[in-house]
């Protein structure tokens, strides 16, 4: 079981839960112990008429209009109903898992003034699968993903007022979508009537921008793996030069990535019988040669991000928080705000993207028989009759242009709201979006490589005999699942078996 501290959350927590259905244990006392002291805090300065923003006041604009003691619950309630306007499509459960994982372990770090039973209630709708319907578009990035956590926080709570307990949004459980109220019911689980400060503290945060990102920061760093991968049958294939993987000529650049990418893809042709094969080649082209500049580069733009995202997702990030130490306080700022990740998922985006640009050159050289070093044109034994992998490439292609264009920063943009006093924003929701989309595009241009590597291979005398020991093994699992291309057939469920072979991590073993 995965046990929450609210400091100890790790990205490989983080997809285990989302993904792979591991189970969160009880919080431990500690927990407790600081959830009890932030929520007596909480309702002693309600019940002494103290003034904190957003649990006896209104919100935004409305922040000057006071809210009786009595009025609280009504506000929390209010205040989840309120940001339900997110639109489109729904999250993935990954995301919306990830998303109630991440909530949990920020209000269990004790800042949030929450009582124990709604941390708990968020780890058993994790436990017993109950997802909620959250639309993908609606949030600005700040105040936080006030819509999509609002879509989950409705499934949670109950009205106050309301015998039957009110809207209750939408959940899956057990494979149907059904209403909230009655996914939780068949779930054994009861709605909670939300007290003062809940409401925002369940809504308030960057949680949809930190658990999409880290979802993302994993995938793009399976991916990556599969790219050196590809990168190193797609040498082999075009009879690549090894001098340009010298680890002298990395070590004098200065770049760590740089320097390990080399290393591995040297290390992973050692023993084969293409590279160095073609004596009247001088130098490669900047796809092959240049390989360990590129994916080194982007190594290190992962590690940075694997620490922020891990950092964000063992953050305090609604408003306000509370500090219950010695006489205590209720401090308003913007730890919502996604500057951020939006600039961290921005980053992701375009360092992944490159990853898909440099591929797909790589993929249209091994089709060009004036580049591949004595390929047939289109992969293809008998070309004319048959077209080969052509459209492959021209699926390889859509794809880079359409990362071109999911790239363009996110973060550069905000549009004022809320009366202009939240007069700047992050737009990191759209940039997890976009991130997200990008980093699906590159695993299948990864693929494609993968399929044209192949196909080359075995369009070379005896080249899988000449493989190096590892790119053999990748080789043959490969095989294993998309047979060499005779005569045209249809390329989508090949394309499409590979990047489930990425997805499961297949290749790298």
């Amino acid at each position: 079981m995965l046990v929450l501290t609210g400091n100890e959350l790790t990205i490989e927590g983080l997809i285990s839960v989302a993904r792979h259905d591991r189970k969160v244990g009880p919080l431990p006392l500690e927990v407790a112990e600081r959830l009890q002291a932030s929520r007596a805090w909480v309702a002693q300065a309600v019940a002494s008429g103290a003034v904190i923003y957003g649990v006896t006041t209104g919100f935004g604009p409305l922040a000057t209009t006071g809210i009786p003691a009595h009025e609280t619950q009504r506000l929390s309630r209010n205040l989840v109903l309120n940001c339900l306007a997110g639109v489109g499509d729904p999250l993935p459960e990954d995301i919306v898992r990830a998303m109630i994982l991440v909530r949990a372990n920020s209000l269990a770090k004790g800042f949030s003034g929450v009582r124990s039973i709604i941390v708990e209630t968020l780890l058993e709708m994790l436990n017993r699968r109950v997802t909620p319907w959250v639309p993908e578009k609606g949030s600005l990035g700040a105040s936080g993903d006030l819509a999509p956590l609002a879509h989950i926080a409705v499934v949670l709570s109950k009205d106050p007022d309301e015998a039957d307990g009110g809207y209750s949004g939408q959940a899956w459980y057990k494979g149907a979508l059904r209403p909230g109220n009655q996914a939780m019911k068949d779930a054994g689980l009861e709605r909670q009537i939300l007290e003062a400060k809940e409401g925002l503290a369940l809504t308030n945060g960057t949680t949809f921008m930190s658990a999409a990102g880290g979802l993302a920061l994993y995938d793009a760093e399976v991916i990556i793996k599969h790219a050196e991968l590809a990168t190193m049958l797609s040498l082999e294939a075009l009879l690549g030069i090894s001098a340009a993987f010298h680890p002298d000529l990395h070590a004098v650049n200065n770049q760590p990535g740089q320097v390990a990418v080399a290393a591995r893809l040297l290390a992973g042709m050692r023993g084969s019988r293409l590279i160095d094969s073609a004596p009247q080649k001088v130098q490669d082209a900047y796809s092959l040669r240049c390989a360990p500049q590129v994916l080194g580069s982007i190594n290190d733009t992962l590690a940075f991000l694997h620490d922020r995202f891990s950092a964000a997702i063992n953050a305090a990030s609604d408003n306000p928080l509370i500090f219950p130490e010695g006489q205590g306080q209720a401090l308003s700022g913007g730890n919502f705000h996604g500057a951020g990740p939006a600039m961290w998922l921005d980053f992701l985006g375009i360092a992944v993207a490159e990853a898909g640009s440099i591929a797909e050159r790589r993929i249209f050289r091994m089709l060009t028989p004036e580049l591949s070093s004595g390929l047939p044109s289109m992969l293809v034994s008998d070309g004319g009759l048959d077209s080969g992998l052509m459209v492959a490439q021209y699926t390889a292609a859509a794809l880079v242009s359409d990362n071109k264009t999911l790239a363009h920063p996110d973060s550069v943009d905000s549009i004022p709201s809320s009366a202009n006093q939240e007069d700047h924003v992050s737009m990191g929701a759209n940039a997890a979006r976009h991130t997200r989309e990008i980093v699906e595009n590159v695993r299948i241009i990864i693929a494609i490589e993968l399929m044209c590597a192949a196909q080359a291979i075995d369009l070379r005398p005896d080249g899988p005999a000449r493989l190096g020991e590892r790119s053999r093994g990748a080789y043959d699992k490969i095989r294993q699942v998309v047979p060499y291309l005779e005569h045209d057939r249809e390329l989508t469920p090949a394309i499409l078996s590979l990047e489930e072979l990425i997805c499961g991590e297949t290749l790298l073993g």
